[in-house]
Protein backbone atom coordinates (compact mmCIF):
# COMPACT_ATOMS: atom_id res chain seq x y z
CA UNK A 1 0.00 0.00 0.00
CA UNK A 2 2.72 2.41 0.82
CA UNK A 3 4.39 2.03 -2.86
CA UNK A 4 0.99 2.57 -4.15
CA UNK A 5 0.55 5.63 -2.28
CA UNK A 6 3.68 7.10 -3.36
CA UNK A 7 2.70 6.13 -6.81
CA UNK A 8 -0.17 8.66 -6.30
CA UNK A 9 1.97 10.92 -4.92
CA UNK A 10 3.43 10.60 -8.53
CA UNK A 11 0.81 10.50 -10.56
CA UNK A 12 1.49 13.51 -12.73
CA UNK A 13 4.95 11.96 -13.30
CA UNK A 14 4.63 10.06 -16.32
CA UNK A 15 8.08 8.10 -16.61
CA UNK A 16 7.58 6.90 -13.05
CA UNK A 17 3.86 5.64 -13.69
CA UNK A 18 2.51 2.18 -14.22
CA UNK A 19 0.22 3.37 -16.20
CA UNK A 20 2.48 4.37 -19.15
CA UNK A 21 4.85 1.16 -19.33
CA UNK A 22 5.94 1.81 -22.85
CA UNK A 23 7.35 5.55 -21.93
CA UNK A 24 9.05 3.95 -18.73
CA UNK A 25 10.27 1.44 -20.89
CA UNK A 26 11.79 3.83 -23.57
CA UNK A 27 13.88 5.41 -20.58
CA UNK A 28 15.36 2.65 -19.58
CA UNK A 29 16.27 1.30 -22.45
CA UNK A 30 17.32 3.95 -24.39
CA UNK A 31 20.63 4.23 -22.49
CA UNK A 32 22.66 6.60 -20.90
CA UNK A 33 21.39 10.00 -21.12
CA UNK A 34 24.06 13.11 -21.28
CA UNK A 35 26.13 12.56 -18.42
CA UNK A 36 24.88 15.67 -15.38
CA UNK A 37 27.72 16.84 -13.66
CA UNK A 38 27.54 16.91 -10.45
CA UNK A 39 27.07 20.57 -9.21
CA UNK A 40 23.92 19.77 -11.65
CA UNK A 41 22.76 17.00 -9.88
CA UNK A 42 23.04 18.74 -6.88
CA UNK A 43 21.25 21.93 -8.26
CA UNK A 44 18.31 19.80 -9.87
CA UNK A 45 17.72 17.70 -6.55
CA UNK A 46 17.72 20.96 -4.57
CA UNK A 47 14.92 22.02 -6.95
CA UNK A 48 12.76 18.30 -6.14
CA UNK A 49 13.84 18.65 -2.37
CA UNK A 50 12.85 22.54 -2.09
CA UNK A 51 9.88 22.69 -4.92
CA UNK A 52 8.91 19.08 -5.49
CA UNK A 53 9.83 20.21 -8.84
CA UNK A 54 8.58 17.03 -11.60
CA UNK A 55 10.54 18.84 -14.53
CA UNK A 56 13.87 18.56 -12.13
CA UNK A 57 12.80 15.10 -11.10
CA UNK A 58 12.45 14.01 -14.96
CA UNK A 59 15.91 14.92 -15.78
CA UNK A 60 17.09 13.24 -12.70
CA UNK A 61 15.66 10.18 -13.97
CA UNK A 62 16.82 9.89 -17.02
CA UNK A 63 20.10 10.44 -15.97
CA UNK A 64 20.01 8.13 -13.36
CA UNK A 65 17.32 5.14 -14.47
CA UNK A 66 19.34 3.59 -17.04
CA UNK A 67 22.36 3.62 -14.76
CA UNK A 68 20.69 2.32 -11.82
CA UNK A 69 19.34 -0.44 -14.30
CA UNK A 70 22.61 -1.84 -15.41
CA UNK A 71 23.67 -1.73 -11.73
CA UNK A 72 20.96 -3.47 -10.37
CA UNK A 73 21.80 -6.10 -13.69
CA UNK A 74 25.42 -6.56 -12.08
CA UNK A 75 24.07 -7.42 -9.09
CA UNK A 76 22.20 -10.27 -10.71
CA UNK A 77 18.91 -8.82 -10.66
CA UNK A 78 16.84 -10.02 -13.85
CA UNK A 79 15.60 -7.54 -16.54
CA UNK A 80 12.21 -7.23 -15.47
CA UNK A 81 13.45 -6.94 -11.47
CA UNK A 82 15.82 -4.40 -12.17
CA UNK A 83 13.25 -2.45 -14.24
CA UNK A 84 10.81 -2.73 -10.73
CA UNK A 85 13.64 -1.62 -8.38
CA UNK A 86 14.30 1.35 -10.58
CA UNK A 87 10.76 2.85 -9.89
CA UNK A 88 11.50 1.85 -6.27
CA UNK A 89 14.47 4.00 -5.75
CA UNK A 90 13.52 6.65 -7.96
CA UNK A 91 10.43 6.89 -5.72
CA UNK A 92 12.65 6.76 -2.83
CA UNK A 93 14.68 9.63 -4.00
CA UNK A 94 11.61 12.01 -4.91
CA UNK A 95 10.42 11.03 -1.16
CA UNK A 96 13.36 11.69 0.39
CA UNK A 97 14.78 14.61 -1.64
CA UNK A 98 14.86 16.50 1.42
CA UNK A 99 17.03 14.20 3.74
CA UNK A 100 19.82 14.32 0.84
CA UNK A 101 23.01 16.15 2.53
CA UNK A 102 25.13 17.02 0.24
CA UNK A 103 28.29 17.49 2.66
CA UNK A 104 28.18 13.98 3.56
CA UNK A 105 28.13 12.18 0.43
CA UNK A 106 27.41 12.47 -3.40
CA UNK A 107 24.18 12.94 -4.94
CA UNK A 108 24.57 9.69 -7.19
CA UNK A 109 26.61 8.09 -3.85
CA UNK A 110 23.85 8.43 -1.62
CA UNK A 111 21.29 6.92 -4.91
CA UNK A 112 22.96 4.20 -5.81
CA UNK A 113 23.08 3.32 -1.90
CA UNK A 114 19.41 2.80 -1.86
CA UNK A 115 19.76 0.82 -5.25
CA UNK A 116 21.90 -1.33 -3.32
CA UNK A 117 19.63 -1.24 -0.66
CA UNK A 118 16.25 -2.27 -2.26
CA UNK A 119 18.49 -5.16 -4.00
CA UNK A 120 19.69 -6.83 -0.94
CA UNK A 121 15.80 -6.47 0.67
CA UNK A 122 14.59 -8.15 -2.79
CA UNK A 123 17.03 -11.34 -2.35
CA UNK A 124 15.99 -11.31 1.10
CA UNK A 125 12.20 -11.26 -0.07
CA UNK A 126 13.63 -13.81 -2.30
CA UNK A 127 15.42 -16.44 0.35
CA UNK A 128 13.14 -15.40 3.57
CA UNK A 129 12.81 -18.86 5.89
CA UNK A 130 10.13 -20.03 6.90
CA UNK A 131 9.83 -18.40 10.47
CA UNK A 132 9.53 -19.35 14.15
CA UNK A 133 8.13 -17.56 16.85
CA UNK A 134 10.25 -19.34 19.41
CA UNK A 135 13.07 -17.66 17.82
CA UNK A 136 14.82 -15.82 20.27
CA UNK A 137 15.89 -13.17 17.87
CA UNK A 138 11.96 -12.39 17.54
CA UNK A 139 11.43 -11.48 21.88
CA UNK A 140 11.10 -7.33 21.38
CA UNK A 141 13.91 -5.49 22.47
CA UNK A 142 12.76 -3.93 26.28
CA UNK A 143 11.68 -0.42 26.27
CA UNK A 144 15.10 2.25 26.46
CA UNK A 145 14.38 4.06 29.83
CA UNK A 146 14.58 7.68 29.20
CA UNK A 147 17.84 8.06 30.84
CA UNK A 148 19.26 5.98 28.33
CA UNK A 149 17.55 7.72 25.19
CA UNK A 150 18.94 10.86 26.11
CA UNK A 151 22.77 9.25 26.61
CA UNK A 152 22.48 7.69 23.58
CA UNK A 153 21.60 10.78 21.41
CA UNK A 154 24.00 12.73 22.99
CA UNK A 155 26.33 10.33 22.01
CA UNK A 156 25.26 10.36 18.50
CA UNK A 157 25.29 14.16 18.95
CA UNK A 158 28.80 13.92 20.16
CA UNK A 159 30.13 11.72 17.00
CA UNK A 160 28.36 13.96 14.66
CA UNK A 161 30.12 16.36 15.95
CA UNK A 162 33.65 14.86 15.83
CA UNK A 163 33.62 13.63 12.27
CA UNK A 164 32.79 17.19 11.47
CA UNK A 165 36.05 18.45 12.81
CA UNK A 166 37.98 16.16 10.71
CA UNK A 167 39.46 16.58 7.56
CA UNK A 168 37.12 16.16 4.51
CA UNK A 169 38.61 13.23 3.34
CA UNK A 170 38.50 11.10 6.44
CA UNK A 171 35.24 12.37 7.64
CA UNK A 172 33.85 11.00 3.89
CA UNK A 173 35.79 7.61 4.03
CA UNK A 174 34.03 7.01 7.82
CA UNK A 175 30.45 7.70 6.27
CA UNK A 176 30.98 5.44 3.54
CA UNK A 177 32.09 2.91 5.91
CA UNK A 178 30.62 3.42 9.16
CA UNK A 179 27.15 4.47 7.78
CA UNK A 180 26.32 3.48 4.04
CA UNK A 181 28.09 0.15 5.45
CA UNK A 182 30.24 -0.07 1.74
CA UNK A 183 33.54 -2.21 2.39
CA UNK A 184 36.94 -0.81 2.06
CA UNK A 185 36.87 -2.47 -1.82
CA UNK A 186 33.95 -0.38 -2.92
CA UNK A 187 35.38 2.72 -1.40
CA UNK A 188 38.55 2.39 -3.11
CA UNK A 189 36.66 1.71 -6.29
CA UNK A 190 34.17 4.47 -5.82
CA UNK A 191 36.98 7.21 -4.93
CA UNK A 192 39.51 5.84 -7.45
CA UNK A 193 41.84 5.32 -4.68
CA UNK A 194 44.18 2.21 -3.44
CA UNK A 195 42.58 -0.53 -1.24
CA UNK A 196 45.99 0.06 0.88
CA UNK A 197 45.56 4.36 1.11
CA UNK A 198 41.77 3.05 2.13
CA UNK A 199 42.88 1.20 4.97
CA UNK A 200 45.43 3.63 6.50
CA UNK A 201 43.28 6.43 5.99
CA UNK A 202 40.31 4.84 7.70
CA UNK A 203 42.76 3.69 10.39
CA UNK A 204 44.46 7.17 11.19
CA UNK A 205 40.75 9.02 10.95
CA UNK A 206 39.62 6.33 13.67
CA UNK A 207 42.45 7.19 15.95
CA UNK A 208 41.85 10.94 15.08
CA UNK A 209 38.48 10.04 15.94
CA UNK A 210 38.87 8.69 19.21
CA UNK A 211 41.00 11.52 20.31
CA UNK A 212 37.76 14.09 19.51
CA UNK A 213 35.58 11.89 21.57
CA UNK A 214 38.23 11.94 24.56
CA UNK A 215 37.61 15.14 24.59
Amino acid sequence: MELVSAKQELAGHRLVRRGNPAQHKRVMSQGFAKELSPSDQVALMERVAGQGEREAFAKLFGHFAPRIKSYLRSLKADDAQAEDLVQEVMLTVWRRASQFDSRQASLSTWIFTIARNKRIDAIRREKRPEIDPDDPALVPEAETMPDDSLHQQQQSDALQLAIRKLPDEQSLLLRLSYFMEKTHAEIAEELGLPLGTVKSRLRLAMTKLRGLMEE
